[in-house]
């Protein structure tokens, strides 16, 4: 039984060192890489000053580094927060404010739009960047600025940090649709027993690659991450424009597992799948019901396809 979340990758890189965990279509790194990358960056929060149980945010759109933050705050024992990355800069600060975040790793870019913003936050200390800038000092006096660590040649042991899996591993926030978000708090023991939960079901494997294509601020989405790593899987991620975007990728990467919401299902069921998309071995819907007649349009597309229906009865 794993007793933290982050885990997972020590086990697979055990035994898929060299094998893709993570790919966002610039970047990829083997399970070994992805290993050494938590390390170095759970040893980065430490050397902050960072303290067990204290709050990041992670404020990017679906790239390698938002997964290294996620899994490296799990290595050093704190709680991350996945922010969407389509939220406006009232809405971001709102949810830094309400879980108490000490930490957040943005963009030059995004910091810029926030602004202002940032200033308020009583609890809010430190920003990291994750991407070089000559000017990081512009975003605010009071926070304690520093850039995404560079590649060291040095190898980095996983830090001595006591957890057990009822700690608090993350806050996950509702869309705040019916008013403001409220954080979902979810241990080591959830995390892990829902990703064992799901992989077991649909039969998740080594040989797999999976694409994330939902938000990681998404409780499904951040699933599609903790259940491809938990089995040795490769993850594959995906920030889209359009739905004929999402079946490429299926044909580029020779995608086996799908996840979406009926929103997309949708409009993915009125396209044309190419025979390149035969690869794909599941689909799984959540979030809402899927119609009858969209889950027919894709049976009909992906006849060796097997549906899970994974919301309601």
């Amino acid at each position: 039984m794993y007793c933290q979340l982050d885990a997972i990758v020590t086990a697979s890189q055990q035994k898929f060192a060299d094998k893709v965990a993570i790919d966002d279509n610039k970047r990829q790194l083997s399970y070994a890489e992805l290993e050494q990358a938590i390390n170095h960056l759970a040893h980065t929060f430490i050397d902050m000053g960072l303290k067990p149980g204290q709050r990041i945010a992670v404020y990017l759109p679906k790239q390698v580094k938002t997964v290294i933050s996620i899994l490296a705050a799990s290595r050093a024992g704190l709680v991350f927060v996945p922010v969407n990355p389509v939220l406006k800069a009232a809405q971001v600060a709102y949810i830094l404010n309400d879980c108490n975040v000490k930490l957040l790793i943005t963009s030059q870019q995004r910091a810029t739009l926030l602004g202002d913003a940032l200033q308020p936050l009583a609890d809010l200390e430190h920003l990291l960047l994750v991407d070089k800038t000559a000017d990081a000092d512009t975003f605010s006096a009071d926070l304690k600025q520093q850039l995404w660590p560079q590649s060291a040649e040095q190898t980095y042991s996983a830090p001595d940090i006591p957890v057990i899996d009822q700690n608090l591993a993350a806050i996950l926030y509702t869309s705040g649709s019916t008013g403001q978000p409220k954080g979902v708090c979810l241990s080591h023991r959830n995390l892990i027993a829902g990703a064992q939960s799901v992989s077991q079901y649909l039969h998740n494997t080594a040989e797999d690659k999976i694409l994330a294509v939902l938000p990681l601020s998404f409780d499904y989405g951040l699933s599609q991450i903790t259940t491809g790593l938990l089995v040795g899987a490769t993850v594959v991620l995906m920030e889209y424009l359009l739905p004929r975007d999402v079946i490429r990728q299926v044909a580029k990467h020779q995608i086996t597992g799908l996840a979406a919401v009926p929103p997309l299902w949708i409009q993915l069921a009125k396209l044309e799948w190419p025979e390149e998309t035969s690869c794909l071995r599941y689909f799984t819907n959540s979030g809402g019901a899927m119609p009858t007649s969209t889950l027919q349009q894709l049976r009909a597309h992906l006849p060796s396809a097997k549906p899970y229906l994974m919301y309601g009865l």
